[in-house]
């Protein structure tokens, strides 16, 4: 079955739906630390300045840990350290430490509620850790299916996979505009870009506004909490 004016909507998780980052960036700094005895070249220094921005989970690993370890001995430990990585997240992540964007709550129930609009995730975070982050929120829910870190560590090659696992769930298939990804930062704007989709970039996270319209996305919100203009957006 062709689209037929259907609408698959891909949300971002970090910066996008809600806010766990420094949960989820000191449980991912904790886990190297014991996988690897890594440890960040000054640890004076502000651990918030890595950028984990639109990369996926191993993607993360690699950029921080190769330099010091080296790549092999990175490969090696990688599926042990994403595991402490999952451990330690789901330890620290108690009612409180995830907080929603504004809007996000009222704008994912509306578009629930649209019979021609599918929802799912397109995100780095492995599938265990998405699924841990929006579980205090109640937000699985929404999300039937999705394309995650733990699929493959190029973002890239994610927007493609979560539409076909699209068509399996609901037997339809989308192409081109009718495929709207969102989301905060610059590579949730380029990673659709092939497959000719619709990018829909919202300043809530760490990548600046007029960063994200340099990347020239189709639509560009502040944040959701106007709906009837996040709906437009999204769904115009």
């Amino acid at each position: 079955m062709s689209d037929n004016g259907h609408k698959l909507v891909l949300f971002d998780i970090d910066g996008t739906l809600l806010s766990a980052g420094a949960v989820a960036r000191e449980s991912i700094l904790s886990a190297l630390e014991r996988a690897y005895d890594w440890r960040a070249e000054d640890p004076h220094r502000d651990r918030r300045r890595f950028d984990f921005s639109g990369k996926t989970d191993p993607q993360i690993v690699r950029e921080l840990v190769s330099p010091s370890v080296g790549e092999q001995a990175c490969e090696e430990g990688l599926p042990r350290a994403l595991d402490m990585y999952l451990a330690e997240l789901e330890r620290r992540l108690l009612p409180g430490t995830v907080a929603l964007k504004p809007g996000i709550q009222e704008l994912l129930e509306r578009l629930s509620e649209e019979e021609d609009v599918t929802l799912g995730l397109l995100t780095g975070n492995l599938e265990k850790g998405a699924r841990l982050k929006l579980t205090p929120p109640n937000l699985n829910r929404f999300f039937p299916f999705g394309a995650y870190g733990s699929d493959s560590a190029d973002r890239y090659e994610l927007p493609a996979l979560a539409v076909r696992r699209a068509r399996e769930a609901c037997g339809r298939f989308f192409s081109g505009k009718a495929v709207v990804i969102v989301g905060d930062s610059v590579h949730d704007v380029a990673c659709g870009r092939s497959l000719g989709v619709k990018a829909v970039a919202v300043a809530t996270g760490p990548t600046a506004s007029e960063r994200l319209a340099a990347e020239a996305p189709d639509e560009l919100l502040p944040d959701f909490s106007d709906l009837a203009r996040s709906l437009r957006a999204i769904l115009g």
